[in-house]
């Protein structure tokens, strides 16, 4: 007698699995390699970390300048509420006039800018560099990451190490403020 699924040779007893078998296994293959690139898509973007309010306790407020169809600005904005931050959205086609007007030196620029009291906040900044300008009080006109760097926050992909550079009141690049 033959065993369901099974093959007999001889004495001995080779399993041969059936079609479902197969196709349950590659399912279950395919659905965790799923997963695991979702994982690493979205890693910047869904990472809980430190919330941030004011002195008083109140939520800080953040105005964020971003073209209407960037959608990592988008995810930026979320970062920032999932972070207790009160944010404004400000869409806008010109964001060199006010890249221009917060004085953010070229080489430093990103594809959104935020205002967070007295400081701007120029591309995908995590909240611990802001949490440190917010509480150092530095003289600066404010911090920036350039570009959009994988993995920072809006951003998908694997983090990269960040070089968060000073803004001068002058408008030009103070240096390196921070290293995540």
């Amino acid at each position: 007698m033959i065993p369901p699924g099974g093959i007999m040779r001889g004495m001995s007893y080779t399993y041969a699995p059936s079609s479902s078998t197969g196709k349950k296994a590659l399912l279950l293959i395919t659905s965790l390699a799923v997963v695991l690139s979702l994982i690493i898509f979205f890693a910047g973007n869904f990472s809980f970390g430190e919330k941030v309010v004011s002195a008083d306790g109140n939520p800080i407020q953040a105005v964020v300048y971003k073209s209407p169809t960037c959608g990592c600005c988008g995810n930026y904005v979320a970062y920032l509420k999932r972070r207790e931050f009160e944010v404004d959205v400000v869409d806008t086609q010109d964001m060199a006039s006010i890249k221009a007007q917060q004085k953010i030196p070229a080489e430093l620029t990103s594809c959104h800018t935020t205002i967070i009291g007295q400081y701007v906040v120029e591309g995908h900044i995590p909240v611990e560099a802001i949490s440190k300008l917010l509480l150092e009080k530095p003289d600066i006109a404010g911090i920036a990451l350039a570009g959009m760097p994988s993995g920072s926050p809006g951003m998908p992909g694997v983090k990269e190490p960040f070089e968060i550079h000073a803004i001068t009141k002058t408008g030009e690049d103070g240096g390196i403020f921070m290293e995540l």
